[in-house]
């Protein structure tokens, strides 16, 4: 039986290199698929039970081993939507079943892959090259939070991004202690001040007694007491925009005495810089901003001068703070006499459509719109496995959960999501060749074995005759 069992173990040997031989086949045609992970073949002999002082060497089996767990080169594609990881990982994605448009059908299935060269098809779904659909959780743009708690396919269509009014103005700058109003003299105390003198509608706030209008027969009188802050354009609810432009006017110097012991200012605003006759020109917002001696803001405590309402060139502005972060404005000594505006920033945007989408570091999908916004649209679905290298492969560079790889752990962990890149093959083409001429050479030498076999049976045939 000894040449025999040679020959099936020959036979054996040949087939478990021709196994081999496959695998490398496949590594080296798919050294240039994105995502593609190869598959090395490890043996393993088949010894039969016999005596102890008879035991034979076997014959072998040929398994694949996979290397799912061996990150490729990630390389650069310059398409924003492309993402690779970087770590451990899969995206989460689902196959078509059928239809199209809103129609389209999916499997409900969550499968997984490493290749994320992603982008957006006709209907706005983000499809990879092996057409395999991304999924994720979609993101309220407004509150920032997660939709839902199952990935589901991500479909991102270019709707317009409403508008938002403007409710607040951020303002940093230092108030000079001595106006460079025009009609100020450092010789002469007080003329820095804004008199009530020459105003019929009397531009003081209505706590001083005054209606906090400047009409427009008395525009030159008011800009020659007060000075610039800077404009800022703020919108309305339906993204309309209008240039609001402060203008500053200091009311009481804490020098004068009693009563007064601060530094007193007011804040107006231009509703109609072109008005004439009684028409109003300039509104104050009627609140006393007051500085200590140090040149910190005192009043009001919250630090936020709230607008008054108004129509500035056909737009109505209502409910709008100037906030100053209470430390935000100051009146220090500028020799200049003018107001050094550090910073005028509103919150409001007009409306807009998607420009562009990107992924970024941590899986989020951003858009960026045609007003500025920048806007997370989604959270990506990255699944983890214990054990990686269990998992089903599937054509396209996918793969399906088994009972030996685990559940998915949804979740990046300490990886990270690199975006306008693409993970590559992990074949390495010398390796693969290395293995294949130790393959051919094993493969030779058991038909080798199965030659002198053959010899040594015709030798036995020979016998008989």
């Amino acid at each position: 039986m000894g040449v025999f069992s040679a020959l099936t173990t020959a036979v054996s040997g040949m087939q478990a290199q021709s196994y081999a031989l496959e695998n490398i086949s496949g590594n080296i045609a798919n050294s240039r698929t994105a995502g593609f992970k190869r598959v090395d073949t490890t043996f393993s002999d088949l010894v039969p039970d016999s005596a102890l002082n008879r035991q034979i060497a076997g014959s072998v089996a040929a398994f694949s081993q996979a290397t799912n767990s061996i990150q490729g080169d990630l390389s650069a594609t310059r398409i924003e939507t492309n993402a690779a990881i970087n770590g451990d990982g899969f995206f989460v994605v689902d196959q078509r079943l059928n239809g199209v448009g809103s129609n389209m059908q999916f499997a409900n299935s969550n499968l997984y892959t490493r290749r994320g060269d992603f982008d957006f098809d006709a209907n706005g779904y983000l499809v990879n090259g092996a057409g395999y659909y991304l999924k994720g959780l979609k993101i309220d743009t407004v509150t920032g939070s997660l939709i839902g708690t199952q990935p589901e396919v991500l479909r991102i269509t270019k709707e317009q991004f409403p508008a938002k009014a403007t409710t607040s103005i951020e303002y940093r700058a230092n108030i000079p202690a001595f106006p460079g109003t025009n009609n100020a003299d450092a010789t002469v105390p007080g003329s820095e001040l804004l008199s009530p003198t020459g105003f019929t509608s009397n531009p003081l706030s209505t706590t001083q007694g005054g209606t906090g209008i400047v009409i427009g027969s008395e525009i030159t009188n008011f800009l020659s007491q007060s000075i610039p802050g800077g404009s800022v354009t703020v919108y309305d609810a339906l993204g309309k925009a209008t240039s609001v432009e402060l203008r500053w006017a200091k009311t009481t110097n804490a020098s004068a005495g009693p009563p007064a012991t601060v530094d007193t200012w007011n804040l107006f605003v231009a509703e109609n810089t072109g008005a004439t006759g009684a028409a109003t020109a300039y509104r104050n917002a009627n609140i006393d901003v007051t500085f200590d001696s140090t040149g910190q803001m005192t009043a009001p405590a919250s630090g936020n001068i709230t607008l008054p309402t108004m129509t500035i060139a056909g737009t109505t502005i209502t409910g709008i703070n100037v906030t100053t972060g209470g430390n935000g404005l100051t009146q220090n000594g500028d020799v200049s006499g003018q107001i050094d505006a550090r910073s005028i920033r509103q919150d409001g945007y007009t409306a807009g459509t998607l420009d562009r989408v990107s992924v970024s570091a941590d899986g989020q999908v951003i858009g960026t719109f045609s007003n500025g916004q920048v806007v997370a649209l989604a959270q990506l679905s990255v699944a983890r496995f214990n054990a990686d290298n269990a998992l089903k492969r599937l054509d396209g560079g996918a793969f399906e959960e088994t009972i030996e790889s685990g559940p998915p752990i949804i979740g990046l962990g300490t990886s990270q999501l690199i975006g306008g890149n693409v993970e590559q093959s992990n074949t390495d083409i010398a390796d693969e060749f290395s293995k294949m001429i130790v393959t051919q050479q094993a493969y030779s030498a058991n038909t080798k074995v199965i030659t002198t076999a053959q010899e040594m049976l015709r030798d036995v045939f020979s016998i008989i005759r």
